[in-house]
């Protein structure tokens, strides 16, 4: 599997237990979707390799109590903690018009109202408080709150986000 045809669905975040439990953060909007999992992907010394699943249990805030089979120790479970978890990018759901997947912008063309092309998204950050996108402008990062008074738009055909940056914002960045 290519992770150019995939999606992040989390992380393993740390062991959970005595008998090869690891404790994991999904990175989505509707975890109920998932808890039927049967396989997924891990990612391990840069290639991904299929992980299938033993027990795939959803708690509260996004995390999973999952067991992988053939882990059954600590031991074995700890070396699979940091892993990122991946599916195929076809088993993600269909959105309606207008929606997107944050890891669908990355490449696309920032647009500002005013000052026009800032340039292109080179990251997302998925944060806690709030989501940013990274896009290089001019040799630097900036970075750009993802929120409906400051995305107006993102038009997936033409691969452009459409925005309204707060006055200053660039500015913030290009100082010394």
């Amino acid at each position: 599997m290519n992770k150019d045809n995939c999606f992040q669905l989390g992380y393993v975040a740390k062991v959970h237990g005595l008998h090869g439990e690891v404790s994991i953060v999904l990175d989505v909007d509707y975890p109920e979707d998932y808890e039927d999992l049967k396989q997924v992907f891990l990612e391990q010394k840069s290639r991904l390799v299929p992980f299938f699943i033993e027990h795939f249990v959803l708690s509260h805030n996004n995390k999973v109590l999952a067991k992988f089979e053939d882990f059954d120790s600590v031991d074995e479970a700890s070396k699979l903690v940091g892993s990122a978890l991946y599916l195929p990018a076809k088993e993600l759901q269909e959105l309606e018009e207008g929606q997107y997947y944050y890891h669908e912008l990355i490449g696309f063309e920032v647009l500002d109202e005013n000052l026009g092309s800032i340039g292109n998204v080179k990251v997302i950050y998925d944060l806690e408080t709030q989501d940013l996108l990274g896009v290089d402008h001019k040799g630097k990062e900036v970075l750009i709150p993802i929120q409906d008074q400051i995305i107006l738009k993102v038009d997936k055909a033409e691969k452009k986000v459409y925005c309204l940056l707060p006055t200053g914002l660039l500015d913030i960045y290009l100082e010394d």
